[in-house]
């Protein structure tokens, strides 16, 4: 795989996780998180991010179900993830986030920090570079 970088979002109806990584290192970092008004960000803070870190490819979390099924929060991630992809022309993967903020949240302890769904974004970015690495 040649060098990727991506930039990586929890969506959230009130805060957005960001995050950005590269393959070089599988390894991803947590940036501020946007506000967003019921799952709408401020799309010129979007870009801004997108010609700062100019990746290469875009993750998008998708919080399924436990038992896999969709929810109601799953299509309004696709949905930001359809508007992302027609905005910036570039490639976006729906990663699954199932147990993501459970997991982020018991290695920052209890509580809500100010970066966790930044922290999920990350986390959905190495587990997208991971995947790419295991099946080439």
């Amino acid at each position: 795989m040649s060098q990727l970088r991506v930039i990586g979002f929890d969506f959230g109806t009130r805060h957005i996780g960001v995050a950005s990584g590269q393959s070089v290192t599988g390894q991803a970092q947590a940036l501020p998180e946007l506000a967003a008004r019921d799952g709408i960000p401020d799309w010129n803070l979007v870009t801004k991010l997108i010609e700062e870190w100019q990746p290469d490819v875009i993750v998008v979390g998708d919080p399924l179900n436990m038992d896999g099924s969709v929810s109601e929060m799953c299509l309004r991630a696709r949905k930001f993830a359809r508007r992302i992809q027609h905005r910036f022309n570039l490639p976006v993967h729906m990663v699954d986030e199932r147990l993501s903020s459970f997991d982020v949240r018991q290695s920052a302890g209890a509580g809500r920090s100010e970066l966790v769904d930044s922290a999920v974004a990350a986390l959905l970015i190495e587990n997208w570079l991971a995947a790419q690495v295991a099946s080439h």
